[in-house]
């Protein structure tokens, strides 16, 4: 047996001290500026009806003078989706609002829906970074500051984007009619689902919006029949660990809906196989994060291109 020398625990010590600052130096400063992609297919349209593309932003938390990301996001147009839903927690600063829309300008051209965050509220705070991976994360230390709310609210609907904010409406989009229904932000309890509820139209297809993925309104939304759920909020978990994913959700969904799509139906949350009829859901790993917490790993920060074809297998 080799003997453990003070030497030998000193070059451990410093090679997991090297890994652990390169881990740091990576997520905090190379992966928050990796914006990508996303593109997946998702089968929710009526036969023959033609491919619906749906662009998803979210928790695009700006901060002034984020120029990268402000270009990043502009360049979204050029996929000239069919639909921009917007999920909320657009702002991480008070003056944030002008850069927001400076962001989104060329994607307001697009027909649009929207809903609020809670970073579209109040302000975000300085908290202990170690409380991201508590229960307590969400709670608000002190009173809340608040944020330009209907600043940002009159930028996007005087650029024809639709309040979705305990709200519905109908658009035509590709030849097909799409009901969309939405709540405010269920993280910070101003959803009130119940005063939108109604039973999806059978001539049209119902998505459901939402900032924070909470089962209660996933439940409500696919109940009445919506057939995707759009949602974003959980950062995919912002800091994840490869292989294993992310290790909270900031809310009640399960770690392994963090991201990406997956099968919601009433009462999935408790487990079990999914019905042949269950609705899609997506959740967006978002594009920023907390001005207080700006870093990722693992979980690099997205936009989504949604493409809704006819009923079939999702790829």
């Amino acid at each position: 047996m080799c003997p453990v020398t003070t030497t030998s625990v000193t070059r451990v010590v410093a090679g997991t001290a090297a890994a652990g600052a390169a881990a740091l130096a990576w997520g905090a400063l190379v992966e928050p500026r990796l914006f990508t992609l996303r593109r997946f297919t998702v089968p929710v349209l009526p036969a023959d009806a033609l491919p619906v593309r749906v662009l998803q932003v979210s928790d695009i938390h700006m901060v002034p003078g984020q120029r990268a990301k402000t270009e990043w996001i502009r360049g979204l147009a050029a996929l000239e989706p069919d639909l921009v839903v917007n999920t909320g927690d657009n702002l991480s600063h008070l003056e944030a609002v002008p850069a927001a829309l400076d962001a989104l300008a060329p994607l307001l051209e697009r027909p649009g829906v929207f809903v609020m965050g809670s970073n579209d509220y109040h302000a975000p705070v300085l908290k202990n970074p170690a409380r991201y991976l508590t229960r307590d994360h969400a709670k608000v230390v002190g009173a809340p500051v608040g944020l330009p709310t209907e600043e940002l609210r009159e930028g996007m609907t005087s650029g024809g984007w639709v309040d979705l904010d305990n709200a519905r409406t109908s658009l035509t989009v590709a030849g097909s009619r799409l009901d969309l229904v939405g709540v405010d932000d269920p993280h910070i309890h101003r959803d009130d689902y119940a005063a939108v509820s109604a039973p999806a139209d059978p001539a049209a297809t119902t998505l459901g919006i939402t900032h924070a993925p909470y089962q209660r309104v996933l439940d409500a939304m696919t109940g009445d029949g919506a057939r995707l759920v759009i949602a974003g909020h959980t950062h995919g978990g912002q800091l994840c660990v490869p292989g294993v994913g992310a290790l909270v959700t900031n809310c009640d969904l399960d770690r392994r809906r963090a991201k990406g799509v997956s099968r919601w139906w009433p009462g999935a949350g408790a487990g079990g196989a999914a019905p042949a009829d269950a609705a899609w859901l997506h959740v967006s790993a978002g594009l920023g994060a907390s001005r207080f917490a700006p870093v990722r790993f693992a979980c690099r920060p997205e936009a989504t291109l949604l493409t809704l074809v006819p009923e079939g297998p999702a790829r």
